[in-house]
């Protein structure tokens, strides 16, 4: 007897649990139950369609009812919605579009309804110009306000990955945005040494940031919505994106007795088994391992839903795959900049008091002698062991492969060892000799067999100065620029014959650039019997910082390059354009470690 197998949901989760199977069995009979008409959608893509970056509606559609059943013999049921399911009886119970209900039976069911946009009972938040974005209809609508020439503001509700893409695209159509964020900074998944780049290309392509504040409520106005924030502040805007996270859509369990966490996701083992005989589980609904810290979390990404989505339909199979975590690896696009992370951050080691240690760099994203490389921002996150622990990366330029690199050799169970070792593909235009996650590798390496002592912006900025030497060991010009409030100046190439201007009963706190003369500079006092603590990252972190407190010149001064957002152009702060960073050279990163 051919086995029948219900799956509740499509999208990235159960279309591809469906074709999967498919390719497995010919003889298995799946039946697909889509609520609305769209079972395979690319849900990335729909801020960039608002955008008008995607400008075909139809290249958001993956697969289409048809499309499915002529390739792989499916019966895909759309405007069919699953309200219950007896797991005793092996009946699932589906109410149509005209509320006409019936049973369906089954042998095997694969859960994927997905999550759904949180919508607290705030007042007036029923507001018809209060929008959330899941799925194509939503996208519609969106998109119509926006293409309404009345339409002139827009306030985004949460900065996550979704409401920065929003406000992005939103921009791009030419609409005033604001970003009002109840936590202290935008995209939870950074550390907030990273996410202050993010924040000021923000707000520096024109998008206002409110953060710290909540919506305290909402209020109809006649062609717009007032929005009034715990803070006492009061915003309007003729359109409303309601963008702060989103909870399982599994109410339709309620009675199913499917296990079920305390926000509401489905419970499953490394099978992706719940506790129900037969039943599975994947997508966004489900809690999973957290790959690094081996803890319950969850984390709604389509990659990880369309690798258990294949691992499911493994397993009915008989194929017995097992799913081993995610890590939430992550990557967005922000106007010119790319941020991308992977594994734990800072806040969640914390949280569970797993110890770690922390180095940031800023190597070029290719040879910096090859015209058109840009900054980029690399922290690595590891342990006493030097298992690396995560990894988070911030620049206009080659972000996405350096995070992939780092996520894959997480995977692999690596450690900073494994960085340095890596023989990664070399061209001066792609990357250099040393290539960033070298480098990493490398300071990494120097920090856990204590040939350096760094310490991160925070901790170098508390760190107590009393009866201490703040040294700062970049040229005299870069000084001027911009310097730390009470530091001495003596570049790293001066230090041998001003040796005698160091007082060696005290303890040194240096800093350089961009770290790499830091390094240079604490090695050579460090043999000579000084005492010195070295700032990740440089003068360049601490710019990134939210801490910042004491730059005797604007900060908007120090920078030694600025990139042209129109023009994608590296200038001088003098004006002067170059196109790469040999000028830096001796700070770039690529010499040596």
């Amino acid at each position: 007897m051919n086995k029948k197998v219900l799956i509740v949901g499509g999208v990235a989760g159960g279309a591809s649990a469906a074709a999967r199977l498919r390719r497995l069995d010919e003889s298995v009979e799946i039946i697909m139950f889509e609520r609305d008409e769209y079972i395979s959608f690319a849900n990335c893509g729909l801020p960039y369609y608002i955008g008008e970056t995607i400008k075909e509606r139809e290249k958001l559609i993956v697969q289409t009812p048809e499309s499915m059943k002529s390739r792989f013999n499916i019966d895909v049921r759309i405007n069919s919605e699953v309200i219950g399911l007896d797991t005793a009886k092996k009946v699932a119970t589906v109410k149509k579009k005209d509320n006409s209900i019936y049973e369906e039976p089954y042998d095997y069911v694969v859960l994927a309804p997905g999550a759904k946009a949180m919508k607290p009972p705030i007042e007036g938040i029923n507001s018809q110009r209060i929008l959330t974005l899941r799925n194509i209809p939503d996208t519609d609508q969106i998109k119509a306000y926006v293409d309404n020439e009345k339409t002139k503001s827009a306030v985004v509700i949460g900065g996550g990955f979704v409401g920065v893409e929003m406000a992005e695209n939103l921009k791009h159509r030419g609409l005033e945005v604001t970003i009002v964020e109840a936590a202290p900074h935008v995209l939870a998944p950074f550390d907030t040494d990273i996410v202050g780049a993010v924040e000021k290309e923000l707000t520096d392509r024109g998008v206002k940031l409110i953060l710290n504040d909540g919506v305290k409520s909402f209020k109809e106005l006649e062609d717009s919505v007032e929005i009034n924030l715990n803070s006492g502040k009061a915003l309007t805007a003729d359109l409303v994106i309601l963008a702060i996270g989103v909870i399982p859509d599994t109410g339709f369990l309620k009675n199913s007795g499917i296990q079920l966490g305390t926000k509401g996701h489905i419970l499953v083992d490394e099978f992706l088994t719940t506790n129900a005989e037969n039943v599975y589980a994947v997508g966004d609904a489900i809690e999973v391992v957290d790959f690094v810290n081996k803890q319950a979390t969850t984390i709604p990404l389509a990659g990880p839903a369309n690798k258990q989505a294949r691992i499911a339909a493994d397993n009915i199979a008989g194929l017995k795959t097992t799913y081993k975590g995610t890590q939430g690896t992550s990557i967005l696009k922000v106007f010119g900049l790319t941020a991308a992370s992977t594994g734990n951050n800072e806040r969640t080691l914390n949280r569970l008091n797993i110890p770690y240690k922390t180095i940031t760099i800023h190597p070029a994203s290719h040879a910096s002698y090859y015209p058109g490389g840009f900054m980029m921002t690399l922290k690595l996150i590891f342990n006493e062991e030097g298992k690396i622990l995560g990894a988070q990366g911030v620049g206009s330029d080659g972000v996405d492969k350096r995070i992939d690199v780092i996520a894959t050799v997480i995977r692999l169970g690596g450690t900073v060892t494994d960085l340095t070792e890596l023989e990664l593909c070399y061209a001066p235009p792609y990357s250099s000799a040393k290539d960033p996650v070298n480098m990493a590798g490398y300071v990494a390496e120097n920090v856990l067999t204590d040939r350096v002592s760094n310490l991160p912006v925070e901790q170098f900025m508390k760190y107590d100065r009393e009866d201490k030497i703040l040294l700062d060991v970049r040229t005299e010009k870069e000084y001027n620029g911009g310097h730390l409030e009470g530091a001495l100046n003596i570049p790293v190439d001066s230090l041998r014959e001003r040796l005698g201007e160091l007082d060696k009963t005290k303890e040194i706190l240096e800093y350089c650039q961009i770290g790499l003369r830091g390094y240079v500079g604490s090695r050579f006092l460090t043999q000579n019997g000084y005492q010195v603590k070295n700032l990740t990252g440089g003068y360049k972190s601490f710019l990134m910082s939210p801490l910042n407190p004491a730059c005797v010149a604007p900060v908007e001064t120090t920078e030694k390059y600025i990139v042209d957002p129109d023009t994608q152009v590296v200038k001088t702060n003098g004006g002067e354009e170059t196109s790469d960073y040999q000028k830096s050279h001796s700070d770039c990163g690529k010499c040596s470690e």
